[in-house]
């Protein structure tokens, strides 16, 4: 058993927010408060900017119930951001201005919750402080929609997502159908570089509403082909339902969006966007018929009234686990996500080396996809849809949903 180690925590929120990053927070911030070993909780403003800058909120300062309903709170509470840290060894400013803040606030557990760049924020972190001499135990609570976390069987926002998409393209299968006019619609879904998000769409043949083409960016996407596919799908039923990831690419790599070149965020990724306009027009100008584009967007990532209990369940125990396990002595480890051998769906809760996390991305399997690029195989829906299991009882006021309101002191 490792000597109990004593001091203040702090628990930041990095990259894009889901529908129960505010579970997986927390899962930390109640757990950390229930610890003895914890004198101080702090949570900070805008993730590692916060630490930054000296400012962060005194959780202990909060009402137990405002912080209860951070499981019922959609995106980042405690504020994100996409801040990427240079290499310690190139440029240790940083890490010398978190190093005197956590000396100042005696943090000897640090926790942060996010995705695959806020992995190897953590990773750099966690290397500084061994470096330094500084025992701070440091943990990564995983999270992201895109579900592309290496090691981890899925991550914490993908559930919730996932089930947002596959109502939403049953619900749009459903409107684009009364009409005794036929009519194609494209439906543009996140996903950079992977397509479990896109993938997810074809949930709603649950429903007995799936989409007829799905493109993912695990293979090359073909405009002529893909004309083709639509005018295929139409002749053959009067209508067509597509839906298609962001970051579908031609052969030679280049964004099929048209805002590929629009922006890029902190990490140097391309801000993608635009994807079904621009596949919209393409049918119109080929095949003339009625053609609507869809992007789901921000809704995909926000939209807590559909969160999966499952997820929220999940999200929870990650903030929790990261913070038992650096109480028992672990450090430079994320929480990830097992599932466990027999019929019935069970996740068990690992850790695994944020070195084995960090800068790696985890794409849909090639046997998950059919062979024609157009759609997802059954292997696909056995793993998506224990993850999407369940609803969650929302406190609501006004007839609204009720969200935390925290006080958000800062600590002195």
């Amino acid at each position: 058993m490792e000597k109990a180690l004593k001091g203040s925590c702090i628990i930041g929120q990095s990259g894009g927010p889901t529908s129960v990053i505010n579970a997986s927070a927390y899962g930390v911030i109640r757990t950390a408060l229930d610890n003895e070993n914890i004198t101080k909780v702090y949570g900070a403003a805008h993730g590692i900017k916060g630490v930054l800058a000296d400012q962060l909120y005194d959780m202990g300062q909060e009402d137990a119930e405002e912080l209860e309903l951070l499981m019922n709170t959609p995106s980042s509470e405690l504020g994100s951001c996409r801040y990427k840290m240079a290499d310690p060894d190139v440029d240790d400013t940083d890490y010398k201005r978190i190093l005197e803040i956590f000396k100042k606030y005696d943090v000897r557990y640090f926790f942060y919750n996010g995705g695959n760049d806020s992995m190897d924020t953590c990773d750099k972190i966690s290397r500084f402080m061994a470096k330094s001499g500084w025992e701070c135990r440091v943990m990564g609570v995983p999270k992201t929609i895109d579900n592309d976390l290496y090691n981890t069987d899925h991550c914490p926002g993908f559930a919730s997502a996932a089930k947002y998409i596959a109502t939403s393209c049953a619900e749009i299968y459903k409107d684009a159908r009364v009409y005794d006019t036929g009519m194609v619609c494209v439906i543009e879904i996140m996903g950079r570089h992977a397509g479990w998000l896109t993938a997810a769409s074809a949930l709603a043949s649950l429903a007995g509403c799936a989409p007829d083409l799905i493109y993912l960016p695990e293979t090359d996407f073909d405009m002529d082909k893909f004309i083709a596919d639509v005018e295929r799908v139409y002749k053959a039923q009067g209508n067509c339902l597509v839906a298609v990831s962001e970051g579908v690419h031609y052969a030679d790599g280049r964004f099929v969006s048209e805002a590929k070149t629009s922006a890029t965020d902190g990490f140097g990724h391309a801000q993608l966007g635009g994807l079904a306009s621009l596949l919209a027009a393409a049918v119109k100008e080929h095949l003339g018929v009625k053609v609507r584009g869809i992007e789901l967007s921000l809704l995909q990532r926000c939209a807590a009234h559909a969160a999966s209990a499952v997820d929220v369940e999940e999200a929870f125990m990650a903030g929790k686990v990261a913070v038992d396990s650096a109480v028992a002595g672990e450090t430079g480890k994320m929480v990830a996500f097992k599932r466990a051998e027999g019929s019935r769906y069970k996740c068990e809760y690992v850790l695994v080396p944020l070195t084995s996390v960090a800068n790696y991305e985890k794409k849909v399997p090639a046997e998950w996809i059919t062979p024609d690029g157009t759609g997802v195989t059954q292997g696909f829906i056995d793993y998506a849809l224990p993850l999407i299991q369940g609803e969650i009882k929302r406190p609501t006021e006004n007839g609204m949903p009720r969200y935390a309101r925290l006080k958000k002191v800062l600590a002195k």
